[in-house]
């Protein structure tokens, strides 16, 4: 049999384990896996000697062109998605924020816009969408199986910030609605009570800088709130997958469900793994670099998180990819002496390009995680968990030809410059890495 490519010699992380194989491409689809595949005169062949083959990581948590008040995320479908394919992600799953229309017709737009839109800023990588539920009144709700068969069939829902926070009883509302719906809801959880009696009481102090913001948000708000929207789930027979995940507490309440027999998941972000909260107290504004919700933590934290992504109580790894620029989005444009109440600083923070390379370094590098784990946490749990297994995240005959060959030696120093994301800082500049994508292939083209 002919075929459009064959990569060569390379060290395969499969579904069956690790072995040493070459891999066939024909047309999108992986054709065949075994050792000394045959070439035709056409064949373009590709030597991975010395390389893992890995599917093509999966970001099942991205915000592209994501408006937030007076500014708007600033990698737009285009400049975010080159950077995940520069970094081994061959998917992403960003959201649709329905305002104003109807759920069905907001996800056309959305994926219009992912599409090309009318300036043809298109996705470089492959793409799903989560729906936001942002009310639970009943109009809406009816519409919740007629967006999981037009293609969305996970729900994000909030249990803080104004515009998008549900009570408890319309939380439960919305989890019945998509359970029925054969759906799966992904849950923002802090409790809404401590965060905004904490940000009034230190904005009323004059306690405005950034390092007020991880205070205002401490472990028990997430915690709490985690544990509150398990229950709720279980209740309503609603599989939930929690996200961003940022704390010992919320780990092991996810732990614990999981133990039940719940169906439920939790993923966790690069920057919960690899930064703490002393990152809010560097000098003058810098702070505001970090600003994020869930807010950065202490050290055991992550810890305890590097100890759950390995024993399988933390499944997926997102990036929660929402850059601002420093200058003129995270200052809101003031000087950098006039600091902004913290509570206007938009949070989110980029990451898209680094993730399969940073835990690779800090996590199979230092005997965290397995090599197979690493695969699974980026590519397989997210494809299963969404939909996507048989097309994505696995090395297997008849799979898309998402493809990475990942150099475990090549050393790389992150820097604002070294990456393609559209942002005017990196969150994990300086950082060592040892071991990056070398090729990044999305359905059989390179």
């Amino acid at each position: 049999m002919s075929y459009d490519t064959i990569i060569r010699g390379g060290t395969l992380v499969t579904p069956n384990g690790i072995v040493g194989a070459d891999l066939a491409v024909s047309g999108e689809t992986i054709a065949a896996i075994g050792p000394g595949l045959g070439a035709g005169p056409e064949t373009r062949v590709i030597d991975a000697r010395g390389k893992l083959v890995i599917p093509g990581a999966i970001d099942p948590h991205v915000h592209l062109q994501m408006p937030a008040g007076a500014v708007t995320s600033s990698d737009d479908w285009h400049t975010g998605t080159v950077a995940a394919a520069c970094g081994g992600t061959t998917t992403v799953i960003d959201f649709v924020e329905p305002e104003g229309v109807g759920l069905v017709d907001a996800l056309a737009a959305r994926r219009a816009e992912a599409a090309g839109g009318p300036a043809g800023r298109r996705a470089a990588v492959d793409f799903g969408l989560h729906m936001t539920l942002m009310d639970a009144r009943p109009a809406t709700l009816a519409q919740v199986a007629d967006a999981v068969a037009a293609g969305a069939r996970s729900f994000k829902t909030y249990l803080t910030y104004d515009g998008f926070r549900l009570s408890d009883a319309e939380f439960l509302l919305a989890l019945e609605a998509v359970a029925a719906a054969g759906g799966i809801a992904l849950v923002h959880a802090e409790n809404d009570a401590i965060v905004s009696h904490l940000r009034a009481r230190f904005l009323a102090e004059g306690r405005v800088e950034p390092r007020w913001h991880p205070r205002s948000r401490p472990p028990a708000s997430e915690g709490e709130a985690v544990e509150r929207a398990l229950a709720l789930a279980e209740i309503a027979g609603c599989p939930l997958y929690v996200v961003h995940v940022s704390t010992a507490w919320g780990c092991e309440a996810v732990a614990r469900a999981r133990q039940r027999g719940q169906r439920a998941w939790g993923e966790t972000c690069p920057q919960y793994l690899l930064l703490t909260d002393a990152e809010y107290e560097r000098p003058g504004f810098e702070g505001a670099k970090f600003v994020c919700s869930p807010p950065l933590r202490a050290a055991a934290d992550g810890e305890a998180l590097w100890a759950g992504l390995a024993r399988g109580d933390i499944s997926s790894v997102g990036t929660d990819h929402c850059p601002f620029f420093y200058a003129g989005q995270k200052d809101l444009g003031l000087a950098p002496d006039d600091y902004p109440p913290f509570a206007r600083i938009p949070g989110g923070m980029p990451g898209i390009q680094s993730r399969l390379a940073l835990l690779h370094t800090f996590g199979v590098g230092r005997g965290l995680i397995s090599v197979e784990r690493w695969v699974e946490v980026c590519c397989a749990a997210p494809a299963r968990i969404f939909g996507l297994a048989g097309r994505k995240g696995a090395l297997q005959v008849g799979a898309d030809a998402d493809i990475v060959l990942f150099d475990p030696q090549r050393e790389v120093t992150i820097s604002r410059t070294s990456l393609r994301e559209n942002c005017d800082y990196t969150p994990y500049d300086g950082m060592k890495l040892k071991g990056y994508p070398a090729l990044t292939m999305l359905r059989g083209k390179v």
